[in-house]
């Protein structure tokens, strides 16, 4: 329970709140008393007296007079009197996000629906943050894109407390491997293979390879990455290939990559595979200021054929995601779900390559 930074009044609500959200304590039951608890923590009876206030006003506890205190029962609104759907995403006015939010913002508004938004800047404690405070409304359902999907989901108590709560949702891009709900995403392996094996076709044997992969999409491309090596019997070095994170996207890809260009001709690779367009340009950039030359002197892919794609003087070979149409998909789904209680199969988008002028045959 210790978070240093974190009031301990404020860690001891959480604590006993995941209590609730996960189930270990049911609507109507008697909940430790303040001795007990205080014991249990190490904690002051006023520190208790304090986390405890604040949930009974947040109206997950109700008193007795002589009884103690007990969990309350979630009261939930109607679905004719919600008509409240959360949107949380990674992004939202960045890259491509704004496409996916208004494609399912524009279909909800249209059905009646009034919005919650809010982003997490792919940062758990801040997803945590907003599934904590979007539980407490009344809500229809959420949109969720998960939070660097590839490093697990210490959120599970609150996406648990959501299915007690009977409250649908879906997710977008990618879903936590734990979770069972609806999904709609792309085919990111299919995709990260198709870029692969096009530029083995030109005739490239040397390609590096970089991915994001503290989010499943990004290991997802990985390995269709290094499946069209496999698949096309090319050995593939462990040196061209580059994994990040989200903190580290503005500073380790630039740095390797003005490291590999400037490898001899012999070990040089000739094409690079981005986990998206963004990294693309730049790494275009980076390959300008070296007085290297796109195509000429290297090939270079992206992922998305977001804006950033045809922004540049090359454009860019890519494979394009559907932005709007995803958002328009998952709030279909989800008015499904809220209104007809139905259940809804995935939908899983094939990736298509397209092909520009940042690619060249060797």
């Amino acid at each position: 329970m210790k978070e240093k930074s974190v009031p301990k009044y404020l860690q001891l609500k959480r604590e006993i709140l995941s209590w609730i959200q996960s189930g270990k304590l049911s609507p109507n039951e008697k909940i430790p008393t303040e001795h007990e608890i205080a014991n249990q923590f190490q904690l002051s009876r006023h520190t208790v007296r304090q986390a405890l206030g604040e949930l009974e006003n947040e109206g997950w506890l109700y008193k007795i007079q002589g009884s103690g205190t007990f969990v309350s029962k979630p009261k939930l609104a109607s679905k004719q009197e919600v008509k409240t759907v959360a949107i949380l995403t990674t992004y939202i006015s960045d890259y491509i996000f704004p496409h996916i939010v208004r494609g399912a913002e524009e279909t909800l508004r249209e059905k009646g629906y009034r919005l919650l938004l809010a982003s997490t800047d792919n940062d758990k404690t801040k997803e945590r943050d907003h599934l904590e405070a979007m539980i407490q409304q009344p809500l229809s359902g959420l949109i969720i894109e998960p939070t660097k999907s590839a490093q697990g989901n210490p959120n599970l108590s609150y996406y648990l407390t959501l299915n007690n709560l009977h409250i649908p949702y879906v997710m977008i891009n990618e879903c936590y491997l734990e979770m069972s709900c609806p999904v709609i995403k792309m085919d990111d392996e299919k995709g990260g293979y198709l870029l692969t094996e096009h530029l083995i076709q030109l005739g490239h044997r040397r390609i590096a390879g970089f991915f994001k992969t503290d989010d499943l999409q990004g290991v997802s491309r990985l390995k269709g990455f290094i499946r069209a090596h496999q698949e096309y019997n090319l050995p593939l070095s462990s040196r061209h290939l580059v994994t990040y994170t989200t903190e580290e996207k503005d500073t380790k890809p630039l740095e390797l990559v003005r490291s590999f260009l400037q490898q001899a001709d012999v070990e040089r690779a000739t094409a690079i595979v981005c986990y998206n367009d963004e990294l693309a340009i730049k790494l275009l950039d980076v390959i300008r200021q070296l007085g290297l030359n796109v195509p000429d002197d290297i090939s270079i892919v992206g992922f998305d054929d977001s804006t950033f794609a045809t922004a540049t003087e090359v454009k860019l070979t890519t494979v394009p995601h559907p932005k709007a149409e995803m958002g328009i998909r998952a709030a279909e789904t989800l008015i499904q779900m809220i209104e007809r209680n139905e259940e809804i199969q995935d939908i899983i988008y094939q990736p298509e390559l397209i092909i520009r002028e940042s690619t060249k045959k060797i």
